[in-house]
């Protein structure tokens, strides 16, 4: 593995280690901007909390953006039941039967973050007959706090209440062969790699062919993450997940180039260069039809921006599940979006 993609992953690591499932980047934004701030870069921090980071390019005469998301999938508080588990409401579209067993924190309102365990309600198999066989629906989770709670005013005193955002453990780890697994790759593993273009055209001195803004938005799980950007962006890519499944061609060694999502088709012209640059590097990559998914480009078209839109992203398999990519993805959309912004 190439030391430069190694250091992606150990970013990504990094950056999946800090809890911002939707509706909670009050931690990971002040991690990305001491990051910035120490490439010297130029950024700003929206009213909805979207990071923003600008380079000068060769050439105003056009404004282009690229995307990633650092908010992840979650849980919330739904309500805090009379022996002291709490009821939850997902916060994006996770998949419930994956959660069953898994490790959380709860984040109270003044950021105390208490332990606990995903689980079935009826989550022994010596003393219920669904154990094994009952359908794990998010009405029938619970979760079991690490502290000494009989009632619900104990659960109180925790300073735990309804709406309290429940963060789940990532469990992320590198392997030897090159492979990621963690929950939460859609999409932090595309901040590491937007964060690493940044830092690279900066130890190299080099200045991408046009003025870039790279957004790292933080609503994206719930659909409107980059609802708003800059009036002046009129071209726009988002860098996330590649998908993996059933009649699509992508693998976790591509990068992905999406036709069309549940949004509509992104522009043909777009994914037309994308592909001949993919082709000229010799990238592994391919194009597809994500057929239930939709991107930043999409939050961007429906709030009403005048962009031509793309997405990719390196191919991630389970996603919204135990997430898995490889290195050589990673290269491979890391190269792609150095050649958009004519960087070498």
């Amino acid at each position: 593995m190439k030391s430069q993609i190694k250091d992606i992953l150990e970013l990504a690591k990094e950056i999946l280690e800090i809890p911002s499932p939707t509706g909670y980047s009050e931690k990971i934004i002040p991690f990305l901007i001491s990051k910035i701030e120490s490439m010297k870069l130029d950024y700003e921090v929206t009213p909805k909390g979207n990071l923003l980071i600008h380079l000068k390019g060769h050439d105003s005469s056009k404004h282009v953006a690229l995307s990633a998301h650092t908010d992840t999938l979650g849980l919330m508080v739904r309500s805090i039941q009379t022996d002291g588990t709490l009821k939850v409401t997902t916060l994006g579209g996770i998949i419930v039967p994956t959660l069953d067993g898994e490790y959380c924190h709860v984040i109270t309102r003044d950021n105390s973050m208490i332990s606990g365990t995903i689980l079935y309600q009826s989550p022994s198999s010596h003393v219920y007959k669904d154990a094994n066989s009952g359908v794990r629906e998010v009405e029938k989770m619970m979760v079991r706090l690490d502290e000494t709670v009989k009632n619900k005013d104990d659960v109180h005193c925790l300073g735990i209440q309804n709406g309290d955002i429940i963060a789940i453990d990532p469990k992320t780890i590198i392997t030897p062969s090159g492979f990621i697994k963690s929950r939460f790759l859609d999409d932090k593993i595309s901040v590491a790699i937007l964060l690493s273009i940044l830092d690279y055209a900066k130890c190299s001195q080099q200045k991408p062919k046009y003025d870039t803004t790279f957004i790292i938005s933080t609503y994206e799980e719930v659909g409107h993450g980059t609802a708003w950007i800059p009036s002046t962006i009129t071209e726009m890519i988002a860098v996330d997940m590649g998908c993996i499944g059933d009649d699509l061609a992508c693998t976790e060694y591509d990068v992905s180039i999406c036709a069309k999502d549940s949004s509509g088709p992104y522009d043909r012209e777009m994914i037309s260069s994308l592909k001949d640059m993919a082709v000229l590097k010799s990238l592994n990559h391919v194009i597809d039809i994500y057929p239930m998914y939709g991107s930043d480009v999409s939050a961007a078209l429906r709030g009403g921006a005048n962009i031509k839109g793309a997405l990719i992203g390196p191919g991630v398999m389970a996603s919204h599940g135990m997430e898995r990519t490889h290195a050589d993805g990673v290269e491979a959309t890391f190269e792609l979006i150095k050649s958009y912004l004519n960087i070498e």
